[in-house]
């Protein structure tokens, strides 16, 4: 078992991996703890996007053991790519046509329709987390009663996610420490000097993780 610190120097570089799992090591340990306030089993999980979030998130699925799904709009490249590396199974069509039941969603993009549809997915006694924030005010239209009989039958959970405390850093570690470190090494797509910083802003459609590299050695 390898503590956070102890991790950096195993992984090198990639530790700039280490606060984005520990997002996700927090929603994976709530998840559990909400699932076991009755019997849980979980054996299904559904990651809604497949940015740098999502994938760890998908990462640490797999770690679980569990049968993963991974969501998000692009049809080739990188991320159906690094989903597939992992065992998992990668979707670009509607939530709608999803032909599982999911028993965890790590939810990764904030968006008000794609957490209403995983929610509508999921199987009877699962747990949602909410780890994504969106950058824009759409609205869509609900039926909230129809929603609350779905949520209260189901004996479902929602809740959302930020942030950690020091033994998710310590959990977070461990998942890189087992994890394939070709596999986290492309997660970085691209590397900026910290003179081009803006243009870690500038995210192209192949782009995962753009890292500022401080010692200006990109």
């Amino acid at each position: 078992r390898r503590n956070a610190a102890g991790v950096l120097s195993f992984v090198g570089d990639l530790g700039v991996l280490l606060e984005p799992t520990t997002v996700v090591a927090k929603a994976w340990e709530h998840a559990m703890t909400i699932g076991a306030r009755s019997w849980f089993q979980p054996k299904v999980a559904l990651v809604t996007g497949a940015g740098p979030i999502g994938l760890l998130a998908a990462l640490l699925a797999r770690q679980r053991g569990l049968e993963t799904h991974v969501a998000d709009l692009v049809t080739a490249g990188a991320k159906p790519r690094l989903v597939s590396e992992l065992g998992a199974h990668y979707h670009a069509d509607p939530l709608s046509e999803l032909a599982v039941e999911p028993d965890i969603v790590i939810e990764c993009t904030g968006i008000g329709q794609v957490i209403i549809s995983a929610a509508r997915r999921t199987g009877r006694g699962a747990v949602i987390a909410l780890t994504g924030l969106a950058h824009d005010d759409r609205t869509m239209d609900m039926q909230p009663a129809a929603i609350n009989k779905k949520m209260v039958y189901g004996n479902k959970v929602i809740f959302g996610s930020v942030n950690a405390a020091r033994r998710h850093y310590e959990q977070a570690a461990n998942a890189l420490a087992q994890a394939d470190r070709g596999w986290l090494a492309q997660l970085i797509t691209r590397r900026v000097t910290p003179e081009e910083w803006p243009l870690a802003l500038r995210k192209g459609p192949e782009d995962i993780k753009i890292v500022v590299d401080m010692a200006g050695t990109a």
